[in-house]
């Protein structure tokens, strides 16, 4: 597998890897960061040229996993036409429920995190750690729900949105596309496209453009 990054979010992605027993192979792609090592923690090799992507989607293995909404996005169609292929990445340390839960492809759940029952969860999304997803909640594609972010029961989040650490969306609200919700804001109401929101209980900040 190839990790997009060599930073935070891919160390991350290291952990629920290792967890997984699923190192073979393993290696990161970093392009941008000029103080990144050739190795990752001394044993990870970091590919640094699109070829050296090509060459690995060609000849070892075709998944890889990415962070970040519109970033996973950019970078996902970026890597596709390498000739990867997007890979979900799912800690063995999160609680899953049994009945009704639907995971898109490329999703990236992390340890801790909570998803009850009857969830669909789009492509692409990242379910931090101790994220907790209530019943019948229905996520977009590309959503990044980041530490702590609480998630009440018939829930929709449309595609592309980011919800801050410890934020909390109260039961049966709709958050439109391309929402940014603060760290730690209480959503109490409906929130259109576009937006971002802050406070307790939130207020509208500012439009977005997607």
């Amino acid at each position: 597998m190839l990790v997009i990054g060599a930073k935070g979010f891919a160390k991350e992605m290291l952990e629920i890897l290792h967890q997984n027993n699923n190192l073979k192979d393993l290696v990161f792609y970093d392009d941008v960061n000029s103080d990144i090592e050739d190795k990752l923690f001394g044993n990870f090799e970091v590919l640094k040229k699109p070829e050296d992507a090509i060459n690995y989607f060609k000849n070892v293995s075709k998944e890889f996993v990415i962070g970040n909404p519109l970033l996973r996005y950019k970078l996902t169609q970026k890597f596709i036409g390498f000739g990867g292929e997007l890979t979900s990445v799912i800690s063995p340390f999160a609680k899953i429920g049994f009945y009704g839960i639907e995971i898109g492809n490329g999703a990236n759940v992390l340890t801790d995190a909570i998803i009850t029952s009857n969830i669909k969860i789009g492509t692409a999304c990242l379910i931090n750690k101790q994220v907790m997803i209530g019943h019948d909640v229905v996520i977009g594609d590309f959503v990044e729900l980041t530490p702590g972010a609480k998630i009440g029961g018939h829930c929709k989040i449309g595609s592309f949105t980011f919800v801050g650490m410890n934020a909390i969306i109260l039961p049966k609200i709709k958050l439109g596309k391309n929402v940014v919700v603060a760290s730690g804001a209480v959503v109490t109401a409906d929130v259109p496209d576009n937006c971002m929101v802050a406070g307790v209980p939130h207020i509208l900040k500012n439009k977005l453009n997607l």
